[in-house]
């Protein structure tokens, strides 16, 4: 039976529990990343713990020592969507230690034990729930056998399973290596699981849950293989701190932590009792929404973001107004959200000096007068429908989204409340027009995947030329276009890669294209000999057959010192600038030695 704990507690006893074992800790980096060392300048923040000590992992001596732990503050707005079920987090803490050079597989693996299952100074997990994966192997590198032996000092043969994707790497270049990822049992009976197989789908189902994840970086690649191993091998850990109150304590999800459940309960208080046939269920989603956006806000203006409508200060000004239109759609009272600062300030003030109550809240308050201004200026409109007409035309509820970023939602509120009927079927489709601006060839489909040649679809069609440049500088030049489809809603792209992209590798990617379409640059068309485009460095397929005379178009100014160029016969955007926010919502195998990747255009 694990011990009750808050997240306060599980975060002192991780820090205490490696700096009994000679680690220096380390304060929590801000959640705004540094241009320091050129490492972190394309991220918007920190959305994992190793990543403020990239540059010491890649062979810079760290001034603390070569043993390191933290608790690192995280934001991560990719699963944005997602949150408000029972795992999604926008803001959440990274537990980690970290060996530069020092102890490896042996002392990493045993304490990572310890302290899930020691009843005295670790977390008293039940050690028959616990369950290992470790690296298969592949053509480059062995079988993780040593990883394997340390975990039979701990678990029988049936916990521990091969798996391939078990591997971290930095990019085509640096170091890489095998990782071993550790897994809790959350069933009421307890599973016994025969074969990788039967773990696979205790994982799809969410029977078992990732709780650490140990890497050991030991090799090192050269354009995109693995030529050796490392003069100096080091581990890199990582356990969310949310995940592992979740499991400690028995719950159901994230939400019933004690922080959440005082922020849930306090909205549930301020909430009218009549909300139109609202499930309870919607309802709790609803809650559980505001309550992480709130408290990522808070922290967010705590570490100096400030509202804005680019960079980092959009993604604060997006949680910010996401939480104020289903407070709306809850009826809670304009500045009752900012009160949830003052439970994120009583749970987080003695752990973190800068969360200031009255400093968040003033500007969090700043922002939501600013927006529900623009918000009454939509319901007066939608008050002068309601007055002289029975019904709300989708062309209504249009005008007030477009013009006043007024929310289908409370049009829909507004109307039951005065019985009235609202025509949504014309609004999607106007909706949909407004995206497509329907201008489709008359002769068939564009090669390249697309579906149609709407805005949208000639959006999406140049975002994958970034993208596809952005793998290859992350991944490595071996990456080539493996198929592509383009609708007007988002991209699906496939690639020859033969592993799983970390977290760490698609924020990158992302990251980088969102960068170049911050600056806004030219998108450009020549046409060359075919010769002369290879030797320009242009992309193509090696497969397909191409005229003596081919279009390269090219992302810069000019077509030496282009971002992107690649033979292609167009449409395309005239500047990076019209894209829009490129956001990756999954990555999949697509089949084998091939990765798919899905992203849409806000």
């Amino acid at each position: 039976m694990s011990k009750k704990l808050d997240i306060n507690d599980i975060r002192k006893m991780f820090l205490d529990f490696f700096k009994s074992r000679e680690h220096a800790i380390l304060e929590s980096a801000s959640l705004v990343t540094s241009d320091e060392k050129g490492v972190t300048d394309s991220t918007l923040f920190n959305t994992a713990g190793v990543q403020p000590l990239i540059p010491y992992l890649l062979g810079e001596t760290h001034p603390d020592g070569k043993k390191l732990a933290s608790s690192q503050k995280c934001i991560r707005t990719i699963d944005i969507d997602e949150v408000g079920d029972n795992t999604h987090l926008t803001f959440f803490e990274m537990l980690g230690n970290w060996s530069l050079g020092d102890y490896f597989k042996e002392e990493s693996i045993q304490w990572s034990y310890e302290f899930l299952t020691d009843g005295n100074t670790g977390l008293n997990l039940d050690p028959k729930r616990i369950y290992v994966t470790v690296f298969a192997g592949n053509s480059e590198s062995p079988k993780d056998l040593d990883a394997y032996n340390e975990w039979r000092k701990y678990l029988p043969d049936n916990h521990i399973f091969f798996l391939a994707d078990n591997w971290w790497e930095a990019g085509e270049n640096g170091p890489c290596g095998p990782d071993t990822e550790i897994f809790y049992d959350l069933t009421p009976e307890g599973l016994n699981l025969n074969g990788v197989e039967s773990f696979l789908e205790a994982d799809n189902k969410s029977e078992v849950v990732e709780i650490w994840n140990n890497v050991f970086m030991q090799f090192r690649k050269e354009n995109g293989f693995v030529v050796g191993k490392l003069d100096k091998s080091s581990v890199d850990t990582g356990a969310g701190l949310e995940r592992l109150s979740v499991v400690v304590n028995q719950l159901k999800n994230v939400y019933e932590i004690n922080h959440f459940k005082n922020m849930i309960d306090y909205l549930k208080l301020q909430t009218s009792q009549n909300l139109n046939g609202v499930s309870e269920d919607e309802q709790e989603k609803k809650y559980r929404i505001i309550s992480d956006h709130v408290r990522a806000a808070a922290f967010l203006i705590s570490d100096g973001v400030k509202p804005a409508n680019t960079d980092r200060g959009y993604i604060l000004r997006r949680l910010i107004r996401r939480s104020i239109n289903i407070a709306q759609q809850l009826k809670i009272d304009a500045g009752v959200l900012s009160n949830l600062i003052d439970f994120v300030a009583e749970e987080y003030a003695s752990i973190y000096k800068n969360i200031k109550s009255d400093f968040i809240k003033e500007i969090f308050n700043q922002e939501e007068i600013n927006f529900r201004k623009t918000l009454e200026k939509g319901l007066k409109e939608l008050n002068k429908v309601v007055v002289s007409n029975n019904f709300i035309s989708g062309e209504i509820a249009f005008n007030l989204f477009t013009t006043y970023g007024f929310p289908i939602e409370l049009v829909n509120e507004i109307a039951l409340e005065n019985k009235l009927l609202v025509d949504e079927d014309g609004y999607k489709k106007l909706m949909q027009q407004h995206q497509d601006k329907s201008r489709t060839a008359s002769a068939g489909k564009f090669k390249g995947g697309l579906e149609k040649l709407g805005e949208e679809e000639i959006k999406y069609h140049t975002a994958t030329h970034l993208l596809q440049q952005a793998l290859q500088q992350v991944l490595g030049k071996n990456v080539m276009q493996k198929g592509s489809n383009i609708n007007n809603e988002r991209l699906r792209f496939d690639f020859s890669y033969p592993e799983k992209l970390t977290e760490d590798q698609k924020n990158e990617v992302e990251n980088i294209v969102n960068r170049i379409i911050e600056e806004n640059l030219p998108v450009n068309k020549v046409e060359l000999p075919k010769e002369e485009a290879i030797k320009s460095g242009a992309i193509h397929l090696f497969d397909q057959k191409y005229p003596d005379t081919v279009s390269v178009y090219f992302v810069g100014n000019s077509i030496e010192d282009a971002f992107s160029k690649e033979f292609c016969g167009g449409p395309h955007v005239k500047n990076t600038g019209e894209l829009g926010k490129f956001t990756i919502k999954k990555e999949e195998a697509s089949s084998a030695g091939v990765r798919r990747i899905k992203a849409v255009l806000d």
